[in-house]
Order: structure tokens, then C-alpha cells, then sequence
């Protein structure tokens, strides 16, 4: 969940009161911060995208095809560890449902003494809101 910008700023306070109290532990604290650690993964992706260009032009200018593929394979795959560590940094989702949350267009069964849909307790949920629903409406 992201910051609102009040609490943003109160963050970046303590960050420079702590910085001038104890920049050794600062340095420390922020060396440890996982988007510094996805930032250098970034850099040495992009580094390697650099490599597989240069070993791709290099193979069809010498003509030797297998240096051109194994640049394109460094290439894509540079592209790859470069996405993954940017959405990890930035906490971006996709907005994608996990395979295993998807279904097939069929509907679920209903397990034996229990309606279909309500695993693990979720109806306890749905019976509790309904009786505090009513309660609200009788108040009103």
C-alpha cells in the first residue's frame, strides 16, 4: 500500500534526523533497502542488454551465426531480469490472477456439507455481516 504524501514526508524526517544522528547506521539501513538492491540488479541487466547487442552485431558482422543467437538469447534474457527486477522495485502488479486462482468456466463443486463457494469459513463471514446488516437497518 503506498505512502500518502503526509506520512511520505514524515518518513524522509526521520530519515535526515537519523542520517545526521548516525550516518554509518543510515548507510547501513539503506544498503539493506530491497529497491537498492533491485536498482543495482537493473544496472547490471541493462549492462548485459549492452553485451548481447554487441555480441549480436558482432556475429553478423563476422558471420558466424551462433555468436548472433547466443547475443539475442543474453539480449532477451537481460530484458527479462531487467523487467522483473524494475516491477520488483517499484512494486508494480500486473493485475494478473495466479494460475491457481483461475478456473476453467466450470463451476466448483460443493463439497460433502458444505455449499459450493464457502471454503474455509467464508460463509461464518458472509452470516455474521448479514445478522450485523439487519441489526443496523432495525436501529435506523
Amino acid at each position: 500500500m503506498p505512502l500518502s504524501e503526509h506520512e511520505q514526508r514524515q518518513l524522509e524526517q526521520i530519515e535526515q534526523a537519523l542520517r545526521a544522528g548516525d550516518p554509518r547506521f543510515a548507510d547501513a539501513v539503506q544498503a539493506a533497502d530491497p529497491r537498492v538492491h533491485y536498482k543495482r540488479r537493473v544496472t547490471a541487466a541493462a549492462l548485459g542488454f549492452v553485451a548481447g547487442v554487441a555480441l549480436l552485431l558482432a556475429g553478423l558482422v563476422i558471420n558466424i551465426i551462433l555468436i548472433a543467437v547466443t547475443g539475442f538469447a543474453v539480449m532477451l534474457a537481460c530484458s527479462l531480469w531487467a523487467a522483473t527486477s524494475y516491477q520488483r522495485m517499484t512494486g508494480i502488479t500486473t493485475g494478473r490472477v495466479p494460475a491457481k486462482d483461475r478456473t476453467s468456466g466450470k463451476k466448483p463443486r460443493a463439497a460433502k456439507g458444505r455449499r459450493a463457494g464457502n471454503q474455509g469459513g467464508s460463509g461464518m463471514m458472509e452470516r455474521l455481516e448479514d445478522r450485523w446488516r439487519r441489526r443496523q437497518e432495525r436501529g435506523r
